[in-house]
């Protein structure tokens, strides 16, 4: 029987360990529970929010509605000559799913190491790293329509997705419920080195003709030296959108600052590295009252002890607008900012 719970904490329940209440709280651990959640009207009229493993959150006050933390579990995988079709619940931690097909093999998530989260939200905020995207392995998701408490498939073409964006954070917002994910992986790697410091880190370690999990455990490296553990200082990886600009906004930015770094990102596009502009603003390492930015990465916002959630977001928008003063760029927040 699914149980609601009433007036419960989410300090627990949020990576950046802000501490805020849900008047009505429910855990999901299989998807028929969904089913009877919305079978009450009371909660089709309340406010809710669905959380994983709220890696991408940031709690400006208590909850009032219902949150429903989504653990539904389980792993299935199919081989069909060198592909690989993978089906995790959206419950299940992102990186477990990521070591899972590493270790057998499965090639094409490895560049998605140590992301942290859930396998729900991952086509949500279409999750990327190191050059890799979520969309590049996507196959389909299951998610439950709230409305009519049917179960729908989408596509890859159905989630439109693009940069840290989908349909789910658009014009489906708080329509649906994601129950799984499946992907398309292969036992052929194609393995995506170029991106960040894989290929100097391989080099590092004398390694010429790396695997997946070579790809895994440098990648994993990489993040573990430049972003804080959630379990050790509360955050919620990076804060902000890298900012994609048109060549031609680019081109004056890259007459002031010659050495800004830049990546290309589509036609007539540019992607800027958002950590970069932060950090030449002056705010890599900065402590403000109880939050700050990490000493290792700008681009991530850390709780050092009992920051609140209007608190880092006011230290947000300093950043945001000391970035645009000095380069006239407009950082977007990655996180999810719940008010």
């Amino acid at each position: 029987m699914l149980q609601i719970q009433q007036n419960v904490s989410l300090k627990n329940f949020n990576t950046f360990g802000v501490e805020a209440n849900a008047h009505f709280f429910a855990e999901i651990n299989h998807e028929d529970e969904l089913v009877e959640l919305f079978m009450d009207p009371q909660w089709q009229q309340t406010p809710r929010l669905v959380i994983g493993g709220g890696s991408n959150l940031l709690l400006i006050n208590d909850f009032d509605g219902l949150v429903i933390r989504m653990n539904i579990r389980g792993i299935e995988h199919r081989i069909n000559h060198n592909e690989v079709f993978v089906e995790a619940g959206a419950g299940e931690v992102w990186n477990d799913l990521v070591n899972f097909c590493v270790q057998r093999g499965y090639a094409g998530l490895e560049n998605l190491s140590l992301i942290p989260g859930s396998v729900g939200a991952s086509p949500i905020q279409n999750i990327g790293a190191y050059g890799v995207e979520l969309k590049d392995v996507f196959y389909s998701c299951r998610a439950f329509e709230i409305n009519t408490s049917q179960f729908k498939t989408f596509t890859k073409a159905d989630c439109k997705f693009g940069y840290r964006e989908s349909v789910f954070k658009a014009e489906l917002k708080g329509r649906y419920i994601i129950v799984s994910v499946k992907f398309d992986l292969s036992l052929i790697p194609n393995l995506n080195l170029r991106y960040g410091a894989i290929e100097e880190e391989l080099a590092n370690r004398g390694i010429t003709e790396p695997t997946i999990k070579d790809v895994s455990q440098v990648v994993s490296h990489i993040r573990v030296a430049k972003l804080p553990d959630p379990s050790t200082i509360g955050n919620a990886g990076s804060f902000f959108k890298n900012p994609v600009i048109t060549v031609a906004e680019f081109e004056p930015v890259k007459e002031k600052f010659p050495e800004i770094v830049n990546y290309p990102a589509g036609e007539g596009l540019i992607k800027l590295a958002a950590g970069w502009l932060i950090e030449q603003c002056g705010w890599k390492g900065k402590v403000v009252g109880n939050t700050g930015t990490w000493k290792n990465q700008a681009l991530v916002l850390v709780n050092h002890g009992s920051a609140t959630g209007e608190e880092v977001y006011n230290f947000s928008s300093q950043i945001i607008d000391s970035v645009y003063s000095k380069f006239g760029v407009s950082l977007q927040r990655e996180v999810n900012i719940i008010s």
